[in-house]
């Protein structure tokens, strides 16, 4: 009890005015919302506060038909949002960039990004097959992967030698990662 305590006492007092920033990136079903899913109660277990920012090439929908909120926005409403005592929801009718985003959860201890490829964080790439590959070459600020077993033995992933490799099932090792290297995420510069 008292050396969680400690190392949750920890990830506060290194907290330095913005949050340790990690990208995870792949293609589809390569397994980033398992692996972000993964790693946040691993992170919690250290005492920090996790968020999540999720990247959606898609229109989505996360307010249905019927409620308050809805025939607000369906009224005209440009923002709506909904609190109650333990969670509050912002609905807006725009886009936001991930530096925006990042910015409103400077709170947190981590902000994990799922997606934004093309973006400027330290990234973790997960690769899954030959096709995911290509991500190596096209991807800016590698400093880690995470290889599925049916392609650990590839050639291309030996050429990659100062970028840290993980298999996809190592999630503890992926997490004590990210907690070493939450000032170099901290002070990223883009």
């Amino acid at each position: 009890m008292r050396r969680r305590r400690q190392q949750s006492l920890k990830c506060l007092t290194n907290k330095m005015s913005r949050p340790a920033v990690c990208q995870i990136v792949g293609y589809k079903n390569s397994g980033k919302t398992t692996l972000i899913c993964d790693l946040i109660p691993l992170l919690r277990q250290r005492g920090c506060s996790v968020a999540v920012i999720k990247h959606d090439g898609h229109e989505f929908e996360i307010d249905h038909e019927g409620t308050d909120t809805w025939k607000q926005r369906k009224a005209g409403a440009s923002a709506v949002a909904i609190t109650s005592g333990v969670r509050t929801s912002v609905i807006q009718e725009r886009g936001r960039s991930l530096e925006e985003l990042i910015e409103s959860f400077a709170d947190y201890d981590f902000v994990l990004v799922e997606g934004f490829k093309q973006e400027r964080y330290p990234k973790i790439v997960l690769i899954r097959s030959e096709v995911d590959l290509i991500l190596l070459n096209g991807t800016s600020n590698i400093i880690a992967m995470a290889v599925w077993e049916s392609i650990q033995d590839h050639p291309s992933l030996l050429q990659n030698p100062g970028i840290r490799r993980f298999d996809i099932n190592d999630k503890t090792e992926i997490a004590s990662f990210l907690w070493q290297q939450r000032s170099y995420f901290q002070n990223f510069n883009i």
